[in-house]
């Protein structure tokens, strides 16, 4: 390969498409367990790679030279071959510090813990010091010099800014989270370097409490533009906020929630043909999973056990990108299934007026008009605080189509 991205698992990875979308040269990734790393790095079969997890700091005996970044955070995610001899940098530093910039996380005399102990855990703490944080201490399972473990971080209540380095909520393993944050009250700002999925379970909790949090996303596309310019010598930086808005929009899930008969599946089948995205019904997945009908399975075995299908329906639908998702009207009544769907997804409400609402015995909790009416004042409210947009839709599919592209764009 000319240009690339080593490491031990990259069936996560988002490099490829964003440096398609930097359309500069054909980049590829390149999964390599640890022995053959040596081989790899002693051929220099390449003109410019990036590394990943957990090669950072392995690579770097191979280097001729690395960068002010790359010494100061002890590793390497960047490397250019320039006549045989590989010159090493930091852009991950380059790219948090963009990140923590751009969403506006003050650093400066903070108290910061960062979770975890590999390469981008070191990245962190030289970034928060150049930023001039107060207490700064690294979190480890297995702490070593001058970290801590995670039964001591849990202690430290007067922690300003947390600072995720683990993998922990990172696909496929969605719905774990490093660290529990309500033991730090002070908390003011989260950073998870996590950007699959979109918005972590760390990041949910933290922005379901008022705190300032962010995914990793933004960094990884900085970085990569960061790298791109070592690799071109052309100026790609300034096109970073362009490239992570299209990245963002190929792959964040719209969720369509709504009341039951608001047009949910006739306006997301439509959609996701437009936006080429997959769709996906989650009443239908749930009849597929159960091979019953819905009525049948609130008549056989009532509602507590539909709502626990359509619990795993939705967790299996939230792990998907680029995806039109329709909901059941009752979905977002649990908490659980709001927060898995925002994981990858922007919320859409579909608000059509109640004398548009039509009942029917295919949906048990509103088969006559008394009950739509009924489910209606219940879940108005709900439907409304939970969106990301609201769409006041017509008859007209067309022209609904028409408003909600506009309004997603």
């Amino acid at each position: 390969m000319k240009y690339g991205c080593i490491g031990e698992k990259l069936g996560h990875s988002f490099s490829v498409d964003i440096h398609r979308l930097i359309n500069e040269y054909e980049y590829v990734l390149a999964p390599m367990p640890a022995e053959e790393l040596e081989r790899f790095m002693t051929e220099r079969d390449f003109i410019g790679i990036n590394v990943t997890i957990p090669y950072k700091r392995a690579v770097m005996p191979y280097l001729e030279k690395i960068s002010d970044e790359a010494a100061l955070c002890g590793a390497v995610n960047t490397i250019i071959n320039k006549d045989g001899k590989l010159y090493g940098f930091n852009t991950d530093f380059l790219g948090m510090r963009a990140l923590i910039e751009k969403n506006g996380i003050e650093l400066s005399g903070k108290n910061v813990l960062i979770l975890g102990s590999g390469g981008t855990s070191g990245t962190a703490s030289a970034l928060c010091r150049a930023l001039g944080a107060g207490r700064v201490e690294r979190v480890s399972r297995t702490p070593k010099d001058d970290m801590i473990n995670y039964e001591t971080a849990t202690t430290r209540d007067d922690t300003d800014v947390i600072i995720n380095t683990t993998p922990c909520g990172m696909f496929p393993n969605l719905f774990g989270q490093a660290i529990d944050i309500s033991a730090f009250p002070r908390l003011s700002g989260v950073v998870d370097a996590v950007y699959n999925p979109l918005r972590s379970q760390l990041v949910l909790d933290a922005k379901s409490r008022g705190i300032n949090a962010v995914g990793g996303l933004y960094m990884l596309v900085s970085q990569a533009t960061y790298a791109a310019e070592i690799f071109t010598g052309k100026n790609i930086t300034d096109r970073t906020d362009e490239i992570y808005d299209k990245l963002v929009k190929g792959k964040e899930n719209i969720v369509l929630i709504g009341m039951p008969g608001s047009g949910k599946t006739t306006i997301g089948k439509k959609l996701a043909e437009k936006l080429s995205f997959e769709f996906i019904d989650t009443d239908d997945e749930i009849i597929k999973l159960d091979g019953r009908e819905i009525k049948d399975i609130f008549s056989n075995d009532g509602e507590r056990y539909f709502r626990e299908k359509e619990s795993e329906v939705i967790r299996f639908a939230a792990a998907k990108q680029s995806a039109v998702i329709a909901t059941g009207g009752g979905a977002i009544l649990n908490d659980e299934n709001v927060r898995n769907l925002k994981m990858n997804g922007k919320l859409i409400f579909i608000d059509a007026p109640l004398g548009d609402l039509a009942a029917t015995l295919s949906r048990p909790l509103s088969s006559d008009r008394a009950a739509l009416e009924k489910r209606y004042a219940e879940r108005y409210d709900r439907y409304r605080s939970i969106a990301d947009i609201t769409v006041p839709i017509s008859r007209n599919i067309e022209e609904n189509l028409g408003l909600i592209e506009r309004m997603i764009r």
